[in-house]
């Protein structure tokens, strides 16, 4: 038998894991710099007013992607024309190499990749350090808008990677697949209800997507002015991020989930980094699943809505005051003059 046909046999017979090109899917600025040199698209997917403020010269931007792809109310995906409309008239075509970036640690970056592979994309990776990252690195920023040319997409949705929520509800009953559940620990346990009622999925294990991070709680600190920097935002080690998940299985079926798949995706992508060989992302998540008022949950607990109406009626009257304060200053403003 020629050399090349043995060759070509020996390939074939080589074992294949579905996540072994994984671990590319999250690329530093070296690789950044490197998929720009050839020609990869660069996908900035944080809102219109940031983009403008500065962002990674080259890099296109259709505002941001958690809100511009997803239906305001439910937060799942537009009709597929509409999302092909988009994409393609910025240019962003998943059968080309794409790099999509947000800020440091930003799930929404996660969730336009997984967007771009369920809709086909093969060579799609995110760049976790975001823009802060190439700023820290000294690298250049641009202020202009960057224009692709259009393209015609027809996209190809590709089932296997996420979950409905009629799978995730009959996979809760079996109780023979991973449910992992990213939200903050409070939504987990009801107490903070953002749904039509709070809890959790049953059998589902809590590891907020923050974990993620060498400093989980780097948000809260930010708010309360006691860092100055989301440098905590970045990915932990791969080392210690394999044992902050080493209560799962890689190699049994895994459904992530959050409220509505956002946080879900950059969990889901670090353990395919990981090696976890089916993982899937349950779009529609807690929004979806609370919405059945016929998936069995734990914890569960259903808002009161003459509490929320409270809540609310006591903002519009706060509003109120805060306007006739601001009239009352005005007024006293144009009787000094």
């Amino acid at each position: 038998m020629p050399r090349f046909l043995l060759a070509a046999l020996f390939l074939l017979l080589l074992p294949r894991h579905p996540a072994a090109a994984a671990p590319e899917a999250i690329v530093d600025t070296a690789g950044l710099e490197a998929a720009i040199a050839r020609g990869a698209v660069v996908w900035d997917v944080r809102g219109r007013g940031a983009y403008r403020k500065g962002h990674i010269p080259g890099a296109v931007n259709v505002g941001n992607a958690g809100q511009v792809l997803r239906n305001p109310n439910s937060e799942d995906y537009l009709p597929r024309a509409k999302i092909e409309a988009i994409l393609g008239g910025a240019g962003i075509d998943p059968a080309r190499e794409i790099v999509v970036y947000s800020t440091r640690g930003n799930p929404g970056a996660y969730f336009a990749l997984y967007t771009l592979r369920y809709f086909g994309a093969d060579q799609v990776r995110v760049y976790h350090e975001g823009i802060d990252g190439w700023r820290e690195a000294g690298k250049p920023v641009s202020t202009e808008p960057a224009k692709r040319a259009a393209v015609a997409l027809r996209l190809a949705p590709r089932a296997a990677l996420v979950a409905s929520t009629e799978e995730v509800i009959a996979a809760a009953r079996r109780g023979d697949v991973q449910l992992l559940d990213v939200r903050r620990a409070d939504e987990f346990s009801g107490d903070d209800v953002r749904a039509i009622r709070g809890g959790h999925i049953p059998g589902a294990v809590n590891i907020p997507y923050e974990q993620n991070w060498v400093d989980p709680d780097v948000g809260r600190k930010l708010r309360e002015g006691t860092v100055r920097s989301n440098a905590g935002a970045a990915l932990k080690p791969m080392a210690e991020l394999k044992s902050l998940y080493s209560g799962l299985d890689p190699n049994k079926e895994t459904i992530v989930y959050c409220q509505s798949g956002v946080r879900a995706a950059e969990t889901a992508t670090v353990l395919s980094a990981l090696g976890f060989a089916n993982v899937k992302v349950y779009d529609s998540s807690w929004l979806g699943y609370a919405a059945r008022l016929d998936a069995p949950a734990k914890n569960e607990v259903f808002v009161n809505v003459g509490a929320l109406r409270g809540q609310v009626s006591a903002l519009h009257e706060r509003i109120d005051q805060l306007e006739a304060l601001l009239v009352e200053l005005l007024q006293r403003q144009q009787q000094q003059r």
